[in-house]
């Protein structure tokens, strides 16, 4: 038996509580306080917008634009990295897979926070020290620079735009629950919507106006998920094992909704998916484009290990309470109550605030869900703008700048293609975002984890860790497993033929895993090793040992990102 079972079982014989609220009930409750729900959206929607201006007029070059100048502390930066990395799918999604799956949900809590390690004991620093603004000044640094960039900015916007979708579908089914919006068209314009803000935040502010609003996000998503969580555990007297105990009762699965395998657990299958799972999530954020140009950001490599260490802090205690928030919600509302205002779960949390708060016929309640769902929003908002600059950067930098312009483009040319990229990929963004709003955030941020996992994480150990490696390597690598992940999400259940695929009505998936990350990531690793080792080219043994000595010491890089 589980712990969780272990703790929950001595009270699951009390009685599920009564269940108080119905998803119409919220949606009564939101029509009565609907101006404050939208004076609470306009007021975030402003202030960011102002910091975004004010950013926006000290953006005067490409420094400034892709990494803030380089100026910003260790804690500054740990705390935009906890708003950049707590996305939707973790306030959002992972809560309500644990309303809906117990013990299996609450994995997804542990895949993301366990991440981080990877991060810091392999990537952080050396990354920092070894780039200048993108990860493709990383592989260029030792081998043929325009086929490796080219390579890299669009790995780098292809996991980006994976990631986004998420965001987008997170932001339609939350501005959806507070307006009232039913139809389909008016989710699209919710999508279309922050998409539009998402291009105004890059476009005018770059990488400090981002920073700053993914703190401001960063404080917001802390303050209301502490207290969400004070109220959930008040109800229970602070007793955990209450809390675990009427979760298991009011689900109607007892014990089996603490312990593995509710959703991971009852086939073969299932159980290869759960595997699949945690690689993607444990391998997937050290690949991830929009946490690695956070490194950049910082003055020196001290204050790289000290923002992710602040990171780690802030992102830890985020997770753990997501365990209340996932199991509260279970035991305050019924599953039929969760999926009725959302098949895959992705509203158990702004619906436990509006419990919490005093239930739906009270003011306290209202309030406290226009709160939550603000706070939820401003962190889409935040995540969508670091996801756009990671990508925009990435062609600007990368694609346009070195491979089409062969490094001859001006600052103020490579600026204007960062910000038209933005916009095209906005666009995109809104477009497939619109097709995803009926899927849970958690798991489609997992494809994207799997995406970059397989196709960036393999180059990126390479090229810092193997002198042998070599551009045919790399490009075997990040084509390999971009493509091959790609690929096998396309004709997975997630797309179609799944009870809540992308596509409904048609059937054309072959690969069974939801999650690509079981076969796509070695493969990635697999590429990269016998790309090397079947290429011609001799590995520069002299700029192998330049980038070693600059990984472990940062030499040359202040003065890189100051010009």
């Amino acid at each position: 038996m589980s712990t969780l079972s272990t703790l929950g079982s001595t009270v699951t014989t009390l009685g599920s509580p009564a269940t108080l609220i119905t998803a119409a009930d919220a949606g009564n409750a939101t029509s009565e306080h609907r101006t404050l729900i939208i004076a609470l959206f306009g007021a975030f929607v402003v202030a960011t917008l102002c910091i975004t201006v004010w950013a926006g007029r000290q953006t005067r070059s490409a420094a400034d634009f892709y990494a803030g100048g380089g100026q910003f502390t260790g804690f500054q930066n740990g705390l935009a990295i906890s708003g950049d990395y707590m996305s939707a799918a973790s306030f959002l999604g992972i809560s309500g897979a644990i309303a809906l799956y117990g013990y299996d949900g609450f994995l997804y809590s542990i895949g993301f926070l366990v991440a981080w390690l990877v991060a810091l004991l392999l990537v952080a620093e050396p990354l920092r020290n070894s780039g200048r603004f993108t990860m493709g000044d990383v592989l260029a640094y030792r081998m043929r620079q325009r086929p490796v960039r080219t390579a890299a900015g669009t790995s780098t916007i292809v996991v980006s735009i994976f990631y986004l979708l998420a965001q987008m579908a997170g932001a339609g089914v939350l501005v959806s629950l507070l307006l009232g919006i039913t139809s389909d068209g008016g989710k699209i314009a919710i999508v279309a919507l922050v998409g539009v803000l998402m291009i105004v935040y890059v476009t005018i502010g770059g990488m400090k106006g981002t920073t700053w609003v993914q703190m401001v996000k960063a404080v917001l998503l802390i303050a209301g998920t502490l207290l969400i969580t004070f109220l959930i555990l008040l109800k229970f007297d602070f007793n955990l094992s209450d809390l675990l105990g009427a979760a298991a009762t009011n689900s109607g699965k007892g014990d089996a909704f603490l312990e593995p395998g509710l959703k991971y657990g009852a086939t073969a299958l299932s159980k290869l998916d759960f595997i699949s799972l945690g690689i993607a999530l444990v391998l997937g954020t050290a690949g991830l484009p929009h946490i690695l140009i956070r490194f950049y950001t910082v003055p020196t490599a001290k204050a790289a290990r000290k923002s992710v260490n602040w990171a780690i802090g802030i992102i830890g205690a985020f997770y753990l309470m997501t365990i209340v928030l996932g199991f509260g919600a279970a035991a305050l509302l019924s599953g039929d109550t969760i999926k009725a205002s959302n098949k895959a779960g992705n509203t158990a949390a702004p619906l436990t605030a509006l419990e919490v708060g005093g239930g739906a016929d009270s003011t306290g309640g209202a309030i406290l869900l226009a709160i939550i769902s603000a706070v939820a929003f401003a962190t889409i908002l935040a995540v969508v703008a670091g996801l756009t600059l990671a990508s925009s950067s990435s062609f600007a930098h990368d694609i346009y700048a070195n491979v089409i312009k062969r490094g001859k483009a001006t600052e103020q040319q490579e600026m204007r293609a960062a910000r038209w990229s933005t916009v095209l990929i906005g666009i995109v963004s809104i477009a497939l975002g619109a097709l995803a709003r009926d899927l849970n955030v958690a798991g489609l941020v997992a494809l994207a984890f799997a995406v970059a996992a397989s196709a960036n994480l393999p180059t990126i150990l390479y090229s810092l860790f193997w002198k042998r490696f070599t551009t045919q390597g790399a490009l075997w690598s990040i084509y390999g497993g971009l493509v091959s992940s790609v690929v096998l999400v396309l004709f997975s259940p997630v797309v179609s033929g799944g009870p809540a695929s992308m596509f409904k009505g048609v059937d054309f998936h072959w690969f069974p895993l939801e999650n690509p990350g079981l076969v796509s990531i070695p493969l990635g690793f697999l590429l990269g090793w016998v790309g090397s080792l079947l290429s011609k080219e001799e590995p520069d043994a002299g700029k192998y040992a330049e980038l070693e000595v600059k990984s472990l010491t940062g030499v040359g890089v202040a003065a890189a990102v100051k010009h």
